[in-house]
């Protein structure tokens, strides 16, 4: 629920927020409030429990896509590495059997420092480097990006708010199949 700083609920809040400015409602947003799971950059999560959260949640939304990080976990974050680790579980060992066999999965691929931080100018490169999925958001996409992120005031620290300037991941994505 993004617990780390006891805001949770505000964080709930600005997620539907978020959301509701990418045109997702807000009955299609589940918080997963789990004790065993906390928001902690620190954290590494267990990988059964949550592997067995994200398979009923794909079962239940009959989902057939999922995007998650890579094992970089785009920023060194315990919890995003932890995901990707609980879906690759999934993959390798229950995805393949029916009703969850037609389920792909895509990681958004963890770029180095100089990378991250230089907005557009990426394009040029991540169109060069092998990928399974390139997404490169138009001009309106972006400021919607923007917008969906600024619903997010209890996290826009400082450099937050540099990430909403030069990051690579508001223009330019690039995933690889699981």
């Amino acid at each position: 629920s993004g617990n780390y700083y006891n805001q949770g609920e505000i964080r709930k809040k600005e997620l539907e927020q978020s959301c509701c400015v990418l045109g997702i409602p807000a009955s299609d947003v589940t918080v997963i409030d789990h004790r065993d799971l906390p928001d902690d950059p620190a954290v590494e999560w267990d990988t059964q429990l949550l592997a067995t959260l994200v398979l009923k949640h794909i079962e239940a939304k009959n989902i057939n896509l999922v995007v998650t990080f890579d094992a970089g976990g785009v920023s060194g974050h315990a919890n995003h590495i932890s995901l990707h680790t609980a879906v690759r579980y999934n993959v390798c060992k229950l995805l393949w059997v029916p009703p969850w066999a037609g389920c792909r999965v895509l990681v958004l691929e963890s770029v180095n420092l100089c990378r991250k931080y230089i907005s557009f100018l990426d394009v040029l490169i991540s169109c060069l480097l092998p990928t399974d999925a390139l997404f490169i958001l138009t001009e309106e996409e972006t400021e919607q990006a923007k917008r969906a992120m600024q619903c997010h005031h209890s996290q826009l620290l400082w450099f937050r708010q540099l990430h909403l300037l030069f990051s690579r991941y508001l223009v330019v994505n690039s995933l690889r199949l699981l």
